[in-house]
């Protein structure tokens, strides 16, 4: 059953058996034994047009007007009238035709002799019965053609709500993008530019160590304050900002930069920028960025690896490894939020994500994304 369901040929083909069986059956039943050989060739020939109904339902009534007037194909006949109500308006020219030769076909009395002998109330009761075997078939077409204009307009009134659904779920995530931007705009960018301008007054001031001390914060600074704008422009203009973000050609430019701040790194890209989808460009440059950032943090002196190579079945892997921390620095506050949102992130791109310490004292930090969809 629910192959007929979903396949509309399936079902084509069914409705087509039906009505052939129907309609031999209806012949089968009624036919007398001395009936005369043409009526016999006729209503076989009308039973056989059920199925050209469903392509060329006018054709099919014509062909059943023989049978019907001089056999015994009545079903025949209304089930192509019925077929063509399904197709084409009510006071369209095929309909009229249609329905004027099935009329016919019910009215007048084969022979033609005998049917000149009926009385009156004979005329008037094969009129009834005429009109009835006219009209039902096009009332049970109209019928099935009205569910099916209105099951369409319900179908596309559920995909307008969904698309409102989909809009208003968008506008209130640009509102919340927005009041975010501002916020990191206002209190952060705010908070990082004046430490920016501290450190710089800090490196004019001191000497010697101090002094190379503050110009790596100052640095730092400026390079967290670049971050904050492309973000609070990711916030604020949303997909039109995705092109502005980092990717996997500007890994090099972050390495340098660890390396410039003591952090050995060594890279290692086997993959094409090019081929990569944006979104995977993206992710692979935060999951550098926040190992690396991690290693900094939490393995002072320690060595990186950063390796990106393409791996069987269209995906990319990312790894990033490090050894024991050669010394112990005081311990910087940590939400604890930077490997969750690269999990998430890596979850959202279809792909997986691990995190933990290493047998060599070491942590390491891998992330697959499929390159398909």
């Amino acid at each position: 059953m629910a192959f007929f369901r979903g396949s509309p040929r399936a079902r084509g083909i069914a409705s087509d058996v039906a009505a052939l069986l129907l309609a031999v059956l209806d012949v089968w039943l009624v036919i007398p034994e001395d009936a005369p050989s043409y009526s016999i060739w006729l209503s076989g020939v009308a039973v056989a047009a059920m199925v050209m109904r469903r392509h060329v339902p006018f054709l099919a009534v014509l062909v059943t007007v023989p049978g019907y007037l001089t056999g015994w194909s009545q079903l025949a006949a209304m089930i192509a009238l019925g077929s063509l109500a399904k197709k084409h308006r009510l006071l369209s020219w095929r309909m009229v035709v249609g329905c004027l030769c099935v009329f016919v076909c019910g009215y007048v009395r084969w022979p033609l002799s005998e049917f000149a002998s009926l009385s009156w109330q004979e005329h008037l009761l094969n009129v009834i019965w005429a009109v009835i075997a006219m009209a039902m078939p096009v009332a049970i077409g109209l019928l099935i053609s009205a569910r099916k204009e209105l099951s369409a307009r319900i179908r596309e009134l559920a995909s307008i709500r969904e698309r409102e659904k989909r809009l208003l779920a968008e506008t209130v995530r640009a509102a919340e993008r927005a009041e975010l931007a501002r916020e990191m705009h206002d209190v952060v960018s705010h908070q990082v530019t004046l430490i920016a301008m501290q450190a710089g007054a800090l490196q004019v001031s001191a000497d010697g160590g101090t002094a190379e001390a503050a110009r790596t914060i100052r640095e730092l600074s400026t390079r967290t304050l670049e971050e904050l704008r492309n973000l609070v422009g990711v916030l604020r203009s949303s997909d039109a900002a995705e092109e502005c973000q980092p990717g996997l050609d500007e890994l090099d430019d972050l390495v340098r930069n660890f390396r410039d701040d003591a952090v050995p790194v060594a890279l290692d890209v086997e993959a094409e920028p090019s081929r990569l989808p944006r979104p995977v460009s993206h992710a692979v440059y935060r999951t550098v960025q926040e190992a690396l950032t991690n290693v900094r943090k939490h393995a002072s002196g320690a060595r990186a690896s950063v390796r990106v190579v393409m791996a069987e079945q269209d995906t990319l892997v990312v790894e990033v490894r490090n050894g024991r921390a050669k010394a112990r620095l005081p311990v910087l506050p940590s939400g604890g939020h930077g490997l969750i949102g690269l999990k998430e992130r890596a979850g959202l791109l279809g792909g997986t994500f691990s995190a933990g310490p290493t047998s060599e004292g070491g942590f390491r930090v891998s992330a697959t994304y499929p390159l398909a969809g």
